[in-house]
């Protein structure tokens, strides 16, 4: 996509913008215990099950450490294409990303949170509209196939 198209999107879409992480505030680390999701479908959630609010996608526990499983998925969120490291907690093994669309660069955020229990959750949102057609929850998919693969060659 033209970056004159680009600017011009983000004088509408300011967090269209930017490169990478750029023109999105980085969020403070996210207390998944208390998550609610909007009521647009421009969400999706991965999570172990019994995890409220219910996920899309339900995570089971990995046969690593945490610190391990942590480093797995900061490994494929490195490997995916238009994602942008945006801010790290590695004290609480949370880590957040920028997601950009191909053509008019939209932004993403991806939240990733490696629990106790070698349990993890994902959280994927679009900034931008009432429905992502399917995109987060494909994300998701693709991350968690990902990291199998990943733990699978560890």
């Amino acid at each position: 996509m033209s970056r004159l198209l680009v600017l011009l999107l983000g004088l509408v879409l300011p967090g269209c913008s930017g490169h990478g992480a750029e023109g999105l505030p980085a969020p403070p680390p996210m207390d998944f215990a208390r998550l609610v999701r909007p009521a647009t479908p421009n969400t999706a959630l991965a999570a172990p099950a019994g995890f409220v609010p219910a996920p899309d996608i339900v995570t089971a526990r990995r046969a690593v450490t945490p610190a391990a499983l942590y480093a797995a998925v900061r490994r494929v969120a490195a490997s995916q294409p238009r994602t942008y490291p945006q801010v790290a907690y590695a004290d609480r093994l949370q880590a957040h990303y920028v997601a950009r669309s191909a053509v008019f660069n939209f932004p993403d955020l991806i939240a990733v949170q490696v629990l106790p229990d070698s349990t993890l959750i994902l959280f994927s949102r679009s900034v931008y509209g009432r429905s992502d057609f399917g995109v987060n929850r494909k994300r998701l998919g693709r991350w968690l196939a990902a990291l199998d693969a990943e733990l699978g060659r560890t």
